[in-house]
């Protein structure tokens, strides 16, 4: 497999965003890397007035933890790419005011929506698990 420029252009898009969501979506589900855990984040999601916060936050942490995966791997991209897209939206909206990221902004999630967006329209690229081909399988004859 000859490696082109697009490639290696998609890996590196795809592997310091799948660091974010892995680290985001770990702090939101588990309370690593001095998060707040599930009951934590269920807290944050009801004082913006979502209902059934335990719910929001764990579709929000599981997308961004799998979402990650996805990313890191090159496998269910495509597939991930939506929800992983409509959370960072949801996040810009309702988590965010303004648009400067340094006073609180949506900047950082509308950027983190859009190449999400664009890895889901061009997919991951050679450079990744899902360019490896499926073992061959074998014609049993009897």
């Amino acid at each position: 497999m000859k490696v082109q420029r697009l490639d290696l252009a998609l890996l590196l898009l795809r592997l310091p965003l799948a660091a974010v969501f892995l680290f985001h979506g770990s702090q939101k589900l588990f309370g690593l890397f001095g998060g707040y855990g599930l009951e934590g984040t269920a807290g944050f999601m009801e004082s913006l007035g979502l209902p059934a916060g335990t719910l929001m936050a764990a579709l929000a942490g599981g997308t961004e933890l799998l979402g990650g995966l996805a990313l890191l791997t090159g496998l269910g991209l495509r597939l991930l790419s939506l929800p992983l897209t409509f959370t960072m939206l949801v996040a810009a909206l309702l988590a965010h005011s303004g648009f400067d990221a340094a006073q609180g902004g949506m900047e950082y999630p509308l950027v983190l929506a859009a190449a999400v967006a664009a890895l889901g329209l061009t997919g991951p690229g050679r450079l990744s698990l899902r360019a490896v081909p499926a073992p061959a399988r074998r014609l049993q004859t009897t």
